[in-house]
C-alpha cells in the first residue's frame, strides 16, 4: 500500500511536528525514514536514507539541490526531534482492514474475522528502557539481559493486517490492554481470542461494540449446562464477579462448544477444547465449523513472528522515543 504524502502531511500537522525553520532533515522525510527502514532493515540509516531522497521527490521532502546525506549523529538527533507521537498518528491515520469476499480465510458466513493477541518483544539494554518497560523476573541476584516491552494486537485474520496496537511495560497484564483495543472492533466482526484473555469485561465489553466473539475457555473455568443444543453444544452462562455484581452487571448468555484434538507431538494423547461464543444459531453457525475455524486463529502467530523475528529483531537506537517510534 502506498503511503500519500498529504497523509503524512497531516500526521505531522495533527501532532505538532513541524519545524520552525528548514532543516536538512525535515519531518516528513524522518518519517519516510522510519517506515523505509522496515523495508531496507539490514542496511544502514545513512543507506536507507540516501535511497529514499534519491527515490522520493526532492520539492516534497524539501531538502534542496544540494543536499548530502547528513551525519550518524545528526540523523538521530532528528528522529529523537521526530518522537513517536506521530507515527502512531499515522498509523491511526492509514491502517484498516482491507480483506475482501475473495480473501482465502477472511469471512466466516459474512461475519469478519479478527483477532486479539499479545507478545513481548527485547528492547536495547538502557536504564530508560528498563524504567519505561521494566524487566522480566528473574533469579535472586540476578537481572534480565534485556527490558522487554509488551504489545497488543488487533490482527484482520485474512490479510495479517494489524488494524490497531498498544504497547505496554512487560509487567503490565494483556488483558488490559486488550479490552482498550476493542475500540476498533464493531457490528459485522467476529473477534477471536485465546484462555489468557478470558472474562467477563472481555465478552461484555465486546457484545456491547456490536462485535461477536470466539473464545476459548481456561480450563479452570466451570460453566452450567443451561440447555444442550443438538450440534453436542450448550447454552450457559457468564457471571460478573461480585465487585461486578454489585455494580448491576448481569449473567450474560454464551453458547459452549467442547471437543478434543490430537495432541501435535503425541498422537496418543488428545488435548480438550472449549470454547464461548455469541453465535448462538446452530444451523447457521455449527459447532465443528466454529472449531476449525478458531484453530485457524493460530496463523496470526505468524504475524507477531514476523514483527519479533524479522522487523523488530534489532532496534537502531537506545533512546526510549526511538525505540517507540520503530515499534
Amino acid at each position: 500500500m502506498a503511503i500519500p504524502a498529504t497523509a503524512i502531511e497531516q500526521a505531522i500537522a495533527n501532532t505538532k511536528t513541524e519545524e520552525e525553520r528548514t532543516r536538512s532533515l525535515p519531518a516528513q522525510l524522518m518519517v519516510s525514514l522510519v517506515i523505509a527502514m522496515s523495508l531496507w532493515s539490514r542496511d544502514s540509516m545513512r543507506d536507507v536514507l540516501k535511497n529514499l531522497v534519491d527515490g522520493l521527490s526532492v520539492a516534497w521532502v524539501k531538502v534542496g539541490k544540494y543536499w548530502r546525506v547528513p551525519c550518524k549523529s545528526a540523523i538521530t538527533q532528528a528522529r529523537q526531534r521526530l518522537g513517536a507521537k506521530v507515527m502512531s498518528q499515522l498509523f491511526h491515520q492509514l491502517v484498516k482492514p482491507m480483506a475482501t469476499g475473495e480473501t482465502l480465510g477472511a469471512f466466516l458466513n459474512g461475519l469478519r474475522i479478527v483477532v486479539i493477541d499479545g507478545s513481548c518483544f527485547d528492547v536495547p539494554d538502557s536504564e530508560e528502557n528498563a524504567r519505561v518497560f521494566g524487566r522480566p523476573s528473574s533469579r535472586p541476584g540476578t537481572i534480565a539481559a534485556f527490558p522487554k516491552v509488551r504489545l497488543v494486537v488487533l490482527i484482520e485474520a485474512g490479510t495479517h493486517i494489524i488494524f490497531d496496537a498498544l504497547m505496554c511495560p512487560y509487567r503490565m497484564g494483556e488483558r488490559v490492554r486488550a479490552l482498550k483495543l476493542l475500540r476498533s472492533v464493531k457490528s459485522g466482526m467476529l473477534l477471536m481470542w485465546d484462555r489468557g484473555l478470558h472474562s467477563y469485561a472481555m465478552v461484555g465489553a465486546t457484545v456491547s461494540q456490536g462485535c461477536d466473539y470466539v473464545g476459548r475457555i481456561p480450563a479452570n473455568v466451570k460453566f452450567m449446562r443451561e440447555k444442550p443444543l443438538e450440534d453436542g453444544s450448550y447454552l450457559s452462562y457468564i457471571n460478573p464477579s461480585g465487585k461486578l455484581r454489585k455494580k448491576g452487571c448481569q449473567p450474560l448468555l454464551v453458547r459452549v462448544i467442547e471437543y478434543t484434538i490430537e495432541h501435535p507431538e503425541n498422537a496418543a494423547e488428545q488435548l480438550t477444547y472449549r470454547l464461548i461464543t455469541s453465535l448462538l444459531d446452530i444451523e447457521k453457525f455449527p459447532a465443528e465449523m466454529l472449531a476449525k475455524e478458531y484453530h485457524q486463529r493460530w496463523e496470526v502467530e505468524n504475524t507477531l513472528d514476523e514483527l519479533k523475528v524479522h522487523l523488530l529483531y534489532q532496534f537502531t537506537k537506545k533512546m526510549i522515543e526511538i525505540v517507540k517510534s520503530e515499534i
